[in-house]
């Protein structure tokens, strides 16, 4: 399975209070630059997200995504998996981080340095995704 795949599959199984939509590469969208996942929850409506991994500092985005992200930066997510390439030994830990689609400028030179709305904590991303205040 490729690793965006087993990254949509981890966002179905830590997201479950949002219904999502996989906008299908065959269907010509995202040449466009329409973000990979189309979320939904009767709270907060309708949010977009892109699926992107990191395998070094810079992550890779299309003219169209770059427009996108930066034209649309309401309800308009990245999440980005940092998998660096094997070195010899195995990696038993993937960060996953949470930005606005307004991040962008920072994701291309790198992501290391770019803040994030959320690292690792998918109830977090979830909350975030939903627009839900923090407990508390």
């Amino acid at each position: 399975m490729k690793p965006e795949s087993k990254l949509w599959a981890l966002v179905k199984k830590k997201t479950p209070k949002i219904n999502w939509t996989r906008l299908e590469a065959s269907s010509g969208l995202s040449s466009q630059g329409l973000p990979d996942l189309l979320g939904y929850n009767d709270s907060c409506g309708f949010f977009m997200l892109e699926l992107k991994i990191a395998h070094s500092p810079k992550i890779s985005f299309s003219p169209h995504q770059k427009l996108w992200a930066m034209t649309r930066p309401k309800r308009n997510f990245i999440l980005c998996q940092h998998a660096p390439r094997a070195s010899g030994r195995r990696q038993n830990h993937l960060t996953v981080k949470l930005y606005q689609s307004s991040a962008i400028h920072g994701l291309l030179i790198d992501h290391r340095e770019t803040p994030c709305l959320a690292q690792d904590d998918w109830e977090h991303i979830q909350r975030l995704l939903l627009n839900e205040p923090a407990d508390g």
